[in-house]
């Protein structure tokens, strides 16, 4: 599955991003020091490496110069590096008079390699024996470091001559080049390896995170009472604090519908009493009370299911199957509306259908939109259910006289009847209406073209 598209700042919103971000950047900046450390030790030590290199033939030139009869400079034997006998060979030696005086007809001593050329040292005079470096344009135009020494020989101590040897600074360059290169793609290739691992540990260590958002949705599918399974010492609490917090809430809800039910049969009781007291007399006040009676016991049963539904609805993970539902009330009906002949069909009902709630509400629901449609169809009902979009949508359409469009909101309101000659006390739909807005849902009513009416209950699926 892929990931949805990242917004400016949607990483302040995801631990997972987060933690990716803040391990990217600690692992490339700590490889950016680590690489830029490395290249300047690296460097440090071929630099130190090119110099000592330089001197052990600087050493070498002082052991082999010679003087001959006319006291002009010559060598005993010729450096042992080659680069110095191939023209332009990168390694260049040199002997001068300090003073700048060479004996009369006496060529500049200096390397092969120099060619036709000269180092041109800076003009400084370094105390006998000491050495000192200098980066200087050599042979060709290319830079050169040099080191220099002055020495006076045993046998003409007046004189200080000059000794300098040189190398071509590619040769430093061209070695740190390589390795530098070779650097970048090792750390490159560990960098890849580290940010791998990085989000394998993520993903891992995130995953009980994910499994607890599992759950969680099971919970609120209806699918579970609570979330199950083991999960890490730093999560186990909160899941244990949120299964307390479930078995809470059910068994305050559980303590709610046993006072509502003790609330209705106290209620009840006395009710009954009335009622039959008031069945066996005659006269208006009798009537009036029996009138009374049956109205408070509606308004009761009406109440009491909206309170049931209300706690219900804080109960996570209840549930129950439509179809069957729908399929025992069609039976009850057959029989309560038997001497009618009205023919009851199921036209379409999903088996995975699931009702998000108390099955005794949906019964309460259908029942009162069945037993309405039952009352006024002349010969047919029909009930459809259908899924989408998260919502449960059954239709129950009868062929009756329907109502006139300015009638199909009144009669959702509390009391409101169609007729008043029709049995009945005007709250069945409202009824409806206060148990599906308290589950989230909804009933619409409407007329179809074919004439009757329609009573669309929109419901949760779970």
């Amino acid at each position: 599955m892929s990931a949805p598209p990242a917004t400016p700042g949607a990483w302040r919103g995801s631990l997972r991003l987060r933690l990716l971000a803040g391990t990217l950047a600690w692992i490339l900046g700590t490889i950016a020091v680590a690489g830029w450390g490395l290249s300047g030790l690296f460097a440090q030590h071929l630099s130190r490496q090119f110099h000592a290199e330089l001197l052990t033939h600087l050493d070498q030139l002082t052991a082999v110069l010679a003087f001959d009869a006319d006291g002009a400079p010559t060598l005993a034997s010729p450096l042992s590096d080659p680069r110095t006998r191939r023209p332009y060979g990168g390694l260049y030696w040199q002997v001068e008079r300090l003073d700048g005086r060479q004996p009369d007809g006496t060529p500049p001593l200096r390397s092969r390699s120099l060619w036709d050329g000269a180092l041109g040292v800076p003009a400084d005079h370094p105390a006998d024996g000491e050495v000192h470096r200098h980066r200087i344009d050599g042979p060709d135009g290319k830079a050169v470091r040099s080191i220099e020494r002055v020495v006076r020989p045993a046998e003409r101590p007046q004189e200080a001559w000059r000794l300098v040897v040189a190398a071509d600074e590619t040769l430093l360059s061209a070695a740190q080049d390589r390795f530098t290169g070779q650097l970048l793609l090792a750390l490159g290739v560990l960098a890849a390896g580290l940010v791998a691992a990085a989000v394998v540990q993520v993903r891992i260590g995130l995953r009980p995170l994910a499994r607890l958002r599992d759950g969680l949705a099971t919970v609120r599918r209806g699918e579970a009472q609570a979330i199950a399974g083991r999960f890490p010492s730093e999560i186990q609490p909160l899941v244990d604090e949120f299964n307390g917090v479930l078995a809470r809430n059910a068994e305050v809800v559980a303590r709610a519908r046993t006072q509502a039910g003790n609330l209705a049969h106290a209620l009840k009781t006395p009710l009954t009493v009335l009622a039959n007291a008031a069945a066996s007399e005659d006269g208006p006040l009798a009537g009036l009370v029996r009138e009374q009676v049956a109205t408070a016991r509606v308004q009761v049963d009406h109440h009491l299911a909206r309170a049931r539904a209300a706690a219900a609805v804080q109960v996570p993970g209840l549930r129950c199957a439509l179809c069957p539902v729908i399929e025992g009330l069609l039976r009850v009906m057959e029989r309560v509306h038997a001497g009618r002949g009205i023919r009851l069909r199921l036209v379409d009902c999903p088996a995975d259908s699931f009702f998000r709630g108390e099955e005794q509400d949906l019964q309460e629901m259908l029942g009162n939109l069945l037993d309405n449609a039952c009352k006024w169809a002349r010969s047919q009902v029909e009930v459809q259910a259908q899924c989408s979009d998260g919502m449960l949508r059954v239709t129950i359409t009868d062929n009756g006289p329907g109502l006139p469009e300015d009638a199909l909101h009144a009669v959702l309101e509390r009391g409101v009847r169609a007729d008043e000659h029709t049995p009945g006390s005007g709250l069945g739909l409202a009824i409806v209406r206060d148990l599906a807005q308290a589950y989230g849902g909804s009933v619409r009513l409407h007329t179809p073209a074919q004439g009757g009416l329609c009573a669309a209950l929109h419901l949760p699926t779970a």
